[in-house]
């Protein structure tokens, strides 16, 4: 099947895709390419602004419509899942640091050459990982989440899947970006180039990310180079000053230049 035939068979409602005959043979194909990089569910333009391909999350959540729960064998106990996407195996030849230690990689994943992925980590289906990116222990990379070349997502760091609704954006971290030692990073946000975000950060798409450099507020997004931290503001209402309450809020402090590297550029910020 080739490329133009997946995309007619897809774009159609998830639920008619399921039950066509010729779902399974369409559903392999559209593993095949979403593991060698050739279709991916979102993907930036020539302008570097991103497109989301709502046949790709349709193709996806037609396959849980497919398929039901049965039980995976597995070391030490029992899986139970959708046989649409189980474990991918993945051979030297992928070019791929897959370190012991209990990882998992779910079939329709991306992972290009020069990844490194550090026990235990998990990188869900549709997920698209670029050449050079370390993915650290305990770290999560979402359905359909977007992670650009030599990005470094420390331990425990979340980045969220965004599978429904099928036109929405995933979360997007572009090329260069670090993120800290357990950062969330949820609902479609997208992390612009070289950006670093310090440990504790979390964003979501409701989350106003405060400029001091630039003096203004960025929703949804953190701007290239930028350096955000943990930081609070206080709380409104008289019951909250009385008490002296703050809510927790991110930060710009900084932006990185072209000599400052992820880490000269955060512990700079902190001190």
């Amino acid at each position: 099947m080739n490329l133009e035939s997946l995309r007619a068979f897809y774009e159609r409602p998830p639920a008619d895709a399921a039950a066509d005959p010729g779902w399974p043979e369409a559903h392999e194909a559209l593993l095949g390419c979403l593991e060698r990089g050739e279709i991916r569910s979102a993907e930036p333009d020539a302008q570097g602004e991103w497109r989301v391909n709502t046949w790709v999350k349709q193709a996806i959540l037609a396959g849980f419509r497919a398929t039901r729960m049965v039980e995976l064998t597995g070391p030490g106990f029992p899986f139970i899942d959708k046989t649409a996407f189980p474990p991918r195996v993945l051979n030297l030849e992928a070019g791929v640091r897959m370190v012991p230690g209990g990882s998992s990689v779910r079939r329709g994943s991306y992972l290009a050459k020069g990844v490194t992925v550090m026990p235990p980590a998990f990188i869900n289906m549709g997920a698209y990982v670029d050449e050079g990116a370390m993915v650290d222990s305990h770290a999560l990379v979402g359905s359909c989440a977007q992670i650009g070349k030599r990005v470094h997502l420390s331990a425990a760091a979340q980045i969220g899947g965004v599978l429904e609704p099928a036109g929405a954006r995933p979360v997007i971290v572009e090329d260069d970006a670090f993120v800290g030692g357990l950062v969330g990073v949820f609902e479609g946000v997208r992390v612009r180039r070289r950006a670093v975000l310090a440990s504790g950060v979390v964003l979501t798409a409701s989350t106003v990310v405060h400029d001091l450099v630039r003096e203004r507020e960025w929703v949804r997004e953190v701007p290239e180079n930028a350096v955000v931290v943990p930081g609070s503001r206080p709380a409104k209402g008289s019951f909250a000053e009385a008490r002296g309450l703050q809510l927790s809020t991110a930060v710009i402090v900084k932006y990185r230049d072209a000599k400052t590297d992820a880490a000269t550029a955060l512990e700079a910020a902190l001190r």
